[in-house]
């Protein structure tokens, strides 16, 4: 049985998952906020609190989820099944949230807080099983490497799609009468009709839910799952705790995912307000997203190359800090576009190599779980990492939330207050930049080195083949 090389074909196939993932979470990520409060008519303060709940619901989920697909064994693996039987709840709960039934007041903050929950609830349990298949897939961290490059290719070519084509889908299918397309823009979300936004929004997220649910099975048809867990470990749950909180490099990858998917979600939910209050030129946004992801999609290649050259950990440390430096100069750029452009693409293109290296890390902290505890858990670490991001995703979108109603933001004024602007601008740039920079810091402590990498890898191997016991090993 081999548990090294991957077929290209199965690689790509893999990558598609999270294409599948990126076609209905961007839409959350990007729009779901703006949403809730230009279009659903829900305050920016209700609706960080709405965002808090649903993922630190979708935290407490995650681990929930791990211990699940660590105790499923069926004839096509433990955590092939989940997208199989859970991508099609996803799509229908997608749809549901970019809902805007006639409710009252408060009906409208209960729908919108259900369905955010359940769409979340639903997210974790296709998204972590796909996850996870990464460190049961190859044993090999390099392989790894180049198995996640492929993926996140993947998830951002998933991303420049939604990011430069949903808000044109929004408006042809919110405002099919009204002058071409491209003239209009992002006229869908400034539009007084917010009856046709919403139906925009309806049916563009119906059409990539669809999309998802194709990529995932062929996902699940051209994947393998090769590496199980050791034949004579028990199901307590309470060991798996118990170990996965001695796992070194688990912790620091887990505090590091809080830090920096903090930065990401208070970018992401401000860059709409960026661009339609600041820079006073919505359209401008969806070129921006583009750029970036372009950018993104240019430089994951130099993962894999870099991580055999410096190795994970410092690869990922000069990542933070350069694409840090570059995303708080967005700042100083002003409003000059050119500027905003550039320094975006460099950020992008900085910390692009890191994207790929964070998963396989967390794929070889399971690995490092069964060398050295002589526990798999597989589906736990790679939630509780999740867990710890999902946690840094709820801070993120709140206090970008929260932000805007301590600077005195008013949802779809004409002008807003130089405190509003001055809150929009560093959510974007300078908050961003120091908590991702201040990520190097934190992966500092990360314990494994390419050396190590390599001997817990031949033992690994030697040990599934029966030729030493785990004592031994």
């Amino acid at each position: 049985m081999s548990t090294d090389k991957l077929s290209v074909k199965e690689k790509i196939g893999y990558s598609l998952g999270d294409t599948a993932s990126h076609f209905v979470w961007d839409l959350v990520g990007f729009w779901l906020l703006i949403f809730y409060t230009d279009v659903y008519g829900i305050s920016p303060s209700v609706a960080g609190w709405i965002m808090f709940a649903g993922s630190i619901w979708d935290a407490v989920v995650d681990p929930i989820v791990g211990i699940i697909s660590d105790r499923t064994d069926t004839r096509w693996g433990k955590f092939r099944p989940y997208l199989l039987f859970g991508a099609i709840p996803y799509a229908i709960l997608a749809v549901l949230a970019f809902t805007t039934p006639p409710f009252s007041p408060t009906g409208i903050i209960v729908y919108a807080a259900i369905t955010c929950l359940l769409l979340r609830t639903a997210y974790a349990f296709v998204n972590l099983p796909y996850s996870s298949m990464s460190a049961v897939m190859t044993a090999d961290s390099a392989e790894r490497a180049s198995l996640n490059t492929y993926r996140f290719i993947a998830a951002y070519l998933g991303q420049f799609v939604v990011t430069g084509l949903a808000l044109y889908f929004v408006n042809y299918f919110g405002n099919r009468a009204d002058e071409s397309i491209a003239s209009q823009g992002f006229k869908a979300l400034v539009t007084t009709d917010t009856a046709n936004a919403a139906s925009g929004y309806q049916a563009t997220v119906a059409v990539f839910a669809v999309l998802s649910l194709v990529f995932f099975l062929i996902t699940f048809l051209t994947t393998k799952e090769r590496i199980p867990a050791p034949k004579k470990q028990d199901t307590s749950v309470a060991k798996d705790f118990k170990y996965l909180f001695k796992n070194n490099p688990w912790i620091v990858l887990t505090c590091v995912g809080v830090v920096s998917f903090i930065m990401f979600a208070m970018q992401n939910a401000a860059i709409a307000y960026y661009f339609k209050y600041y820079i006073q030129d919505a359209t401008n946004v969806q070129l921006f997203n583009v750029l970036g992801t372009v950018a993104l999609i240019v430089a994951l290649p130099l993962s894999k190359p870099l991580a055999k050259r410096f190795g994970n950990k410092y690869v990922y440390m000069g990542s933070s800090v350069l694409s840090g430096i570059f995303f708080a100069l967005i700042y100083a750029a002003g409003d000059n576009l050119v500027m905003v452009y550039v320094f975006n693409i460099l950020a992008k293109m900085a910390y692009a190599p890191a994207v790929p290296l964070l998963w396989t890390m967390i794929a070889d902290a399971a690995d490092f779980g069964e060398w050295k505890l002589n526990r798999r858990t597989t589906g736990l670490c790679f939630s509780a990492a999740v867990f710890s991001q999902k946690v840094g995703w709820a801070i993120g979108a709140a206090f970008a939330g929260w932000i805007l109603t301590w600077s005195n933001y008013i949802p779809d004024a004409a002008e807003q207050t130089d405190s509003a602007i001055l809150g929009i601008r560093l959510l974007v740039s300078v908050i961003p930049g120091v908590l991702y920079a201040s990520c190097a810091l934190v992966m500092a402590f990360y314990g494994l080195t390419p050396s190590m990498e390599k001997q817990m890898k031949a033992d690994l191997e030697a040990r599934r083949a029966g030729e030493l016991n785990p004592a031994e090993a």
